[in-house]
Order: C-alpha cells, then sequence, then structure tokens
C-alpha cells in the first residue's frame, strides 16, 4: 500500500490468508437516493490451500462482456481447494454496477474500469474501486489474468495477449502463460492508449498479466465458453497452483502481432458500415475494407476505407451504425 494515500473505503468481507474455500464481497460504501447507507457489493470467491503462488483472475471489467463472468462464475462453486497449491482469487465482475446495467461502463458514475486505473481512494466509484486493485489486490498476486470479449459493439478473433515490455523476462513469462491459455489466437499487443488500463497496473508491478478477447456480440457461445473453461484451467496451471495437466487445444495458437497504430482504422464519418472483409481475412495494404453511407440523404457515393498495412482483420465493428472516432477495423501481422 501507498503510504501517502489513505487506506482505501474498500473493505472485503473474506479472509485472504485463511485456508479453504469461501464467498463474499468487495464492499464499497455508495450513498445514494435509494440507500443513504448503501454499498456496492462486487461478489469475490477466495480459494486457499496452504502456501504457495496466487493466481488473481477476473471478468467484467466491460459489464457487457460475458464469457469471463460466465467461466469465473462456474469455476468458483467447481474449484476444489484440495486441487490447489497456493491461492485464486476469482473475481467474476470487476466492475459490478457495470454488469447489472449490461453495459461496458459504469451507470452510477461513467467509470470505464479499464481506463481508471491506478485510481484514488477519492475518487469516482470506478476508480476507487480501481485504487484497492492496485494497492490491495495486485500486490498478493504472482500471476493475474482478465477474460474480455468484444461486448456489445465489437467482434474479435479469439485470441489470449501479452504486452511488449521494457523487462524482457517478464514479457516472455506473460508469452507464455498467453500461448498455454490455448485460444486459437495468441496477439502481442499495442494499445492504443495504455496508461490507465489494468493490464499496465500489474505489468508495473512486475506481475505476469494476461488478456484475452473471445469474440463479442455482447452474449456467448457453446464455443467461447468452451475456450474460457479451458484457458482458465490452463492458466492455473501455468501459474503453479493447480495441480492438474493442461487441456490441449483444438489447434496451435497462430501468432500475431499489432504492432503499431496503423492497425486501428477509426471512422472519419457517420453513417452505416459495410464492411468489405471477414474476420481472419487476408489483407493487403491499400485493399477496401469498408464502405460508410450517409444516413442524411440518397443517392451520395459512400467513403471507401482502404488499409493502411497488410495483415489479417482480427476485429471489427459489430454495430453497422458507425459515428466518428469509431474504431471499425483492426489489422493484426501474422508473426
Amino acid at each position: 500500500m501507498n503510504p501517502a494515500l489513505p487506506a482505501s473505503s474498500v473493505t472485503a468481507t473474506v479472509d485472504f490468508d485463511q485456508d479453504g474455500i469461501q464467498h463474499g464481497f468487495l464492499k464499497l460504501p455508495y450513498s445514494h437516493d435509494g440507500s443513504a447507507w448503501g454499498a456496492i457489493m462486487t461478489p469475490l470467491c477466495v480459494v486457499k490451500n496452504g502456501e504457495g503462488p496466487t493466481a488473481l483472475l477476473t471478468g467484467g471489467n466491460h459489464g457487457d462482456e460475458y464469457e469471463g463472468i460466465t467461466g469465473l462464475l462456474k469455476l468458483s462453486h467447481q474449484l476444489d481447494h484440495k486441487d490447489i497449491q497456493g491461492r485464486v482469487i476469482i473475481i467474476p465482475m470487476m466492475n459490478q454496477p457495470a454488469v447489472e446495467g449490461a453495459s461496458r461502463v459504469s451507470p452510477i458514475d461513467n467509470g470505464n474500469m479499464n481506463r481508471a486505473f491506478p485510481g484514488h481512494p477519492y475518487g469516482t466509484m470506478t476508480e476507487r474501486m480501481a485504487d484497492y486493485f492496485t494497492r490491495y489486490l495486485i500486490p498478493l498476486c504472482d500471476t493475474a489474468l482478465d477474460i474480455h470479449s468484444g461486448g456489445k459493439t465489437l467482434d474479435i478473433l479469439p485470441f489470449a495477449a501479452a504486452h511488449r515490455l521494457p523487462d524482457k523476462a517478464l514479457e516472455s513469462r506473460c508469452s507464455d502463460g498467453a500461448r498455454l491459455f490455448g485460444a486459437p489466437y495468441m496477439f502481442f499487443m499495442e494499445e492504443i492508449d495504455a496508461t490507465q488500463l489494468y493490464d499496465t497496473a500489474v505489468e508495473d508491478q512486475g506481475k505476469v498479466f494476461v488478456t484475452t478477447e473471445l469474440r463479442g456480440g455482447g452474449t456467448t457461445t457453446p464455443d467461447t465458453i468452451a475456450m474460457v473453461d479451458r484457458g482458465i484451467h490452463n492458466f492455473l496451471v501455468f501459474s503453479g497452483v493447480l495441480n492438474k495437466t493442461y487441456l490441449t487445444p483444438p489447434s496451435d495458437p497462430i501468432s500475431v502481432e499489432i504492432p503499431d497504430a496503423n492497425c486501428y482504422l477509426h471512422a472519419e464519418h457517420r453513417g452505416i458500415l459495410e464492411l468489405s472483409v471477414s474476420l481472419g481475412d487476408e489483407i493487403n495494404k491499400g485493399d477496401l475494407i469498408a464502405r460508410i453511407y450517409s444516413m442524411e440523404r440518397t443517392g451520395e457515393a459512400p467513403i471507401e476505407y482502404r488499409a493502411k498495412r497488410s495483415g489479417i482483420l482480427a476485429a471489427r465493428r459489430h454495430l453497422a451504425n458507425v459515428n466518428i472516432g469509431d474504431t471499425f477495423a483492426v489489422l493484426a501481422v501474422k508473426i
């Protein structure tokens, strides 16, 4: 804990050092019209068996991404502490108000949890929870897995990801964890802005971090749930806390990288989006990626968008209605 900051207003109803299985809450006081002395109650589960490493597993960083939420809720009632050596901390819904509201961000403060780090104990509700993760939970862990998908607005090739890091030994451990997760693709990510990500908060403390994107559209499928169940199992084996063998994926992960900002295509026009390519398609520099049609009048030719580099289509906007500034396509390069 940073001594320059006051203690967090978030409290845990579990004892992180107690052996066995505990179910409880992260409790954040929240006074509002409906409850003068209310609280945001974020469910968590702690499974501990003796000494050993700690794996921190999270979903619901964004409230409309359901693979991680579903997989971790399932794990919380299936995991046997006798199979564990060390500790597993399971938080299926990091941004619990967003999950309750079926939205990407919190309806309380419009807070995007994954743009709120390192947080602050006197900040918004979202920033206060981010601060608790930064100063209390991340220091407890050796490895962290944060499970994402595209939510309502994106559809993404299913992948586990790591980042290029100055500490190459840490980068290697993170990439091993991403590869062993067992998704169809393994990505090295170049984020648009990494400064306030949960990812960065974990990596800055020297901990192994793996993230995922497992399709999207604001729903789940049997395939994506099978991926997340297998991936969580494999991550716990990789972390050294689960005394079982790896589950083999249907195929070896294809390694790709998002190396620079030219991989992200942003709309500069408002209208109806027509994509000309599908997820996984090979694309050459200059190829037509999409057209945007005006919604103001008929008879106008659409605006064409072309690839600024070669690669494969790694992610696409799920919604056809597009506004200026929306990312509608992301390219990646095979390694």
